[in-house]
């Protein structure tokens, strides 16, 4: 019976072979597309849920009130941790994280790498599970002096070579032994940038360990006890700052699970409320959407070929066919061509992963040898045949015998209604996706046109470490000099990035009851010259004329609103123990999201901790000149580490990434939904026409014009996408105006898009079904009633 029907549904694709192919072209563009939007969201859904002990991993953050609102953040005192494993039965393991970046070396010329790592406690690698090539976890990191390298990193710096043993050099003087090798991490954790870990234990003897606990600098990580349950520990932790010091104000610490902190970061007072799982969903939908856009070809098509195939039904009935088994001829149908269909989009699939992968920046696969994904792509296949199939086969196998047999189908209005209805949800899911697509488009621009506040312009920042700190008096006089450079100035970190914020600052006048959030910002001086930044009273921070200003500060606009000075130039501003006077205000300047508003922000002198080198590049030499006369100045004084070296302009645009790359993803299937969706229409509206040959040659003769029969034969069409396109645009208007409440600096959704999208889709849908309509138009009339 089985192969009767398979038999059957070759022979009826094989005979329609023009349909077919429309089928399954439909069918493989949409699956194809389903198939890559989901392994993008498996591979984000996956993200650190690898875990064997995931349900009792958590990291610490904490909550800050200020003035009512919460501030969550995920960053804690470095002194927490050995407190946490002492005080508190109820957690099995904890392990502090912090980033770190040096040069790594063998002692030989050729063997020195940049490398990024982590320093953990002990107990990281027995709480997650990131297995080890060679070593033992238990006691892996219990040497102060232990490191352990990835395989990755192994092999760089020796090569085939077996490591275990061999000394590291770090920096130019500390001396590691390597002690165990961990296999590569995968991309699904956000711990993917870790290339080798050293031991907390070193910072401990060394005695660099900080023990202010009002100082929040590294990422905390705890394991429970089983049984023990996160709403304990959570009221048990709540106080411990408040314990240990009086400096903080209103803070709370709590556990958030690490298997959430990828899909939920986004915190609202105090309460994850969201975050990449929004725009997971969002991809999720257009897979769907993708999806039904081409099981509708399948049915629209299916179904307007109904006329040809109601005697076959009618015939089979008469002979004894029941209705179930003519379902199941149909659904067997359906499903061949979804398995042909799905056959050939896993190869295309296989084909354009490379490129979808560089896009996305990811590196998904596909797990042949995985039994999970074999069940799951059979289950996405028949999914899509039964779904494609179904109305079809009800619709055809429903037909009643006599009227099939004298083929009084084809005028029954039930037809009509369903096939406009589904065009009419094809179209309408395109457009929505095509306004989403406009209106992300328009936002991304719309945050690059924020005037940043600093001149981008051959700007670039440089990391410091110990030579170049060194040295840096060396450097910044050689670069000066030589014209490479315009001017030259530490800073706590890149101008585009926020290091350091304080709670607890305080200037005369201020309400005792306002706590706010002040972002900190250091300079050795020259700043607004090197920054091109706009100085709004006094001046800039000058060592080098005013030595006192190793105390002094700037204050930005929104600082200056804030502390409602009538003159701020000389007032003094209290951090802890620190006074700073105001020397300077400057216009605000944009450091971290170009979405948000600028923050309160104090630029202190040079007697703070700093990070950054800042260059501005003469902008009379090329680029190339000013880099490779910069590199070698660098190498002259800091010769054991290779410059590594970030434009601003580039590290700006980065903060854009997410948008773009939602841009890009909805960009390109909403052009493959409204391409599957005229491939449909194509198909159907070469139906019709064959349909309605006769009449066409009827009205040629009555002396119809090639125009008004083009007008004919697409109006019908036409008025569908304009449905389409009203139905589509309240929906589309209220999925972005959603997305675009999520930043506080956006667009609105103006009225043009939905103009230029409409007028788009009745272009492309006129142009699609103008060619079959033209063509028909255009045929010899006597060809048509010849018969007659």
């Amino acid at each position: 019976m089985i192969k009767n029907y398979l038999n059957l549904a070759f022979r009826n694709i094989w005979r329609n072979k023009g349909f077919s192919f429309i089928n399954i072209s439909g069918l493989i563009i949409g699956m194809a597309s389903a198939l890559l939007i989901l392994l993008w969201v498996h591979n984000e859904l996956s993200y650190d849920r690898f875990h064997s002990k995931q349900d009792r991993l958590y990291q610490v953050w904490s909550n800050d009130t200020i003035n009512g609102k919460v501030r969550s953040m995920t960053f804690t005192p470095e002194i927490m941790a050995p407190t946490l494993k002492i005080d508190y039965p109820e957690i099995e393991g904890v392990s502090r994280v912090r980033w770190t970046r040096n040069l790594l070396s063998l002692n030989t010329p050729d063997k020195k790498l940049l490398s990024t790592g982590a320093i953990v406690d002990q107990d990281f690698l027995s709480m997650f599970s990131f297995p080890l090539q060679f070593g033992n976890i238990k006691n892996v990191l219990s040497d102060p002096n232990s490191i352990v390298l990835t395989q990755q990193l192994a092999t760089k710096l020796f090569k085939n070579e077996n490591p275990i043993g061999k000394t590291v050099v770090m920096g130019n003087s500390q001396n590691y032994i390597v002690t165990g090798i961990l296999k590569n991490l995968p991309n699904n954790t956000q711990f993917n940038f870790i290339e080798y870990l050293t031991s907390y234990d070193k910072e401990t003897l060394s005695g660099n360990i900080d023990k202010d606990w009002s100082n929040f600098s590294v990422s905390t990580y705890v394991l429970l006890n089983p049984n023990t349950s996160e709403e304990t520990i959570n009221n048990k932790l709540k106080t411990i700052i408040h314990q240990h010091t009086s400096n903080v104000e209103k803070t709370e610490e709590f556990l958030y699970p690490v298997s959430q902190l990828w899909l939920y970061d986004k915190f609202e007072n105090g309460k994850a409320v969201g975050g990449r799982i929004e725009t997971i969903r969002v991809f999720i939908l257009i897979a769907v959407f993708i999806l039904l856009i081409a099981c509708i070809n399948f049915m629209n098509l299916s179904t307007a070929r109904s006329e040809k195939r109601a005697r076959e039904v009618g015939v089979r009935k008469v002979i004894g066919a029941s209705k179930v088994s003519l379902i199941i001829q149909f659904m067997s149908e359906s499903l061949l061509y979804a398995f042909i269909s799905g056959v050939f989009a896993l190869l295309v699939v296989l084909l354009v992963l490379p490129a979808f992968n560089s896009l996305v920046g990811k590196q998904l696969s596909i797990e042949f040898n995985n039994l999970s994904f074999w069940l799951s792509g059979i289950g996405f296949i028949m999914f899509t045949g039964i779904l494609a199939g179904s109305y079809p086969a009800f619709f055809l196998s429903g037909f009643k015998p006599i009227l099939a047999i004298k083929g009084r189908i084809k005028n029954s209005n039930t037809m009509l209604a369903p096939r406009k209805l589904l065009v009419v949800l094809q179209f309408t899911f395109a457009i929505v996706l095509i306004i989403c697509t406009l209106v992300v488009t328009q936002q991304v621009k719309y945050g690059q046109q924020r005037k940043t506040g600093y001149d981008m312009n051959n700007l670039v920042h440089i990391i410091l470490n110990d030579e170049m700190e060194k040295n840096f008096n060396i450097i910044k006089n050689d670069l000066l000099t030589s014209g490479y450079a315009t001017s030259v100035t530490k800073t706590q970190s890149p101008l585009t990035e926020n290091w350091s914020y304080g709670l607890s600052l305080r200037w005369q006048g201020k309400d005792p009851n306002l706590q706010v959030q002040v972002n900190r910002y250091t300079t050795e001086g020259d700043l607004v010259k090197t920054a091109g930044l706009k100085l709004i009273r006094g001046r800039d921070i000058d060592i080098k004329n005013h030595p006192s200003d190793s105390g002094a500060c700037l204050i930005n606009e929104t600082a200056a609103k804030l502390m409602k000075f009538k003159d701020p130039i000389g007032q003094l501003i209290y951090d802890d123990e620190e006074t700073w006077q105001i020397v300077g205000v400057i216009g605000d300047f944009i450091q971290e999201s170009p979405y948000a508003s600028v923050k309160p922000l104090i630029v202190k002198g040079p007697k703070s901790w700093m990070g950054t080198v800042i260059v501005k590049l003469n902008d009379n030499n090329s680029r190339t000149t000013n880099i490779a006369g910069m590199e070698s100045i660098f190498k002259k004084y800091n010769p054991a580490y290779p410059l590594e070296f970030h434009f601003t302009d580039d590290a700006y645009t980065n903060k854009f990434n997410n948008e773009k790359l939602t841009g890009k993803l909805t960009a390109l299937f909403s052009a493959l939904a409204i391409f599957i969706s005229c491939l449909g229409l194509f198909g159907l509206s070469a139906f019709l026409a064959e349909n309605r040959f006769k009449e066409i040659g009827v009205r040629k003769v009555l002396g119809a014009t090639v125009t008004s029969l083009t007008i004919l034969l697409s109006s019908d069409f036409i008025k569908l996408v304009i449905v389409s396109i009203f139905i589509a645009s309240p929906f589309a208007y209220f999925i972005s105006n959603q997305w675009l409440k999520s930043f506080q600096y956006h667009i609105g959704v103006s009225i043009w898009i939905f103009i230029i999208t409409g007028a788009l889709a009745i272009l492309i849908a006129l142009l699609t079904v103008s060619y079959q309509a033209i063509k028909a138009a255009l045929m010899d009339p006597v060809k048509s009633l010849k018969s007659e």
